[in-house]
């Protein structure tokens, strides 16, 4: 089983709370997490200890180009996110 860590505190409470169902990687990433795999959902600094939120599917993987994001994307992603350009710069924080 694979794990899919977040590390922003953020995204450990939407995750909680069940507000995230999307999540934005860069890169293409369907070979490392293919489509129906059963993963463990985990919240935790890179290399460090991580805390075990639940299992989750992964029902789809799509690749797009992060100008190609809607806005459905981008608020199951983050509901506190509006714009592309939001998105990057968390991505940078991170």
């Amino acid at each position: 089983m694979f794990a899919l860590n977040f590390q922003s505190p953020h995204h450990e409470q939407l995750l909680i709370d069940r507000q995230k169902s999307v999540t934005v990687r860069l890169g293409d990433i369907r070979e490392t997490y293919p489509e129906n795999s059963v993963v463990w959902v985990t919240y935790g600094k890179k290399h460090g200890p991580k805390k075990l939120l639940y299992p989750a599917i992964i029902d789809k993987v799509y690749v797009k180009h992060i100008s190609e994001l809607t806005s459905h994307d981008l608020e199951h992603q983050n509901p506190g996110i509006k714009t592309v350009e939001e998105l990057i710069a968390l991505f940078e924080k991170i």
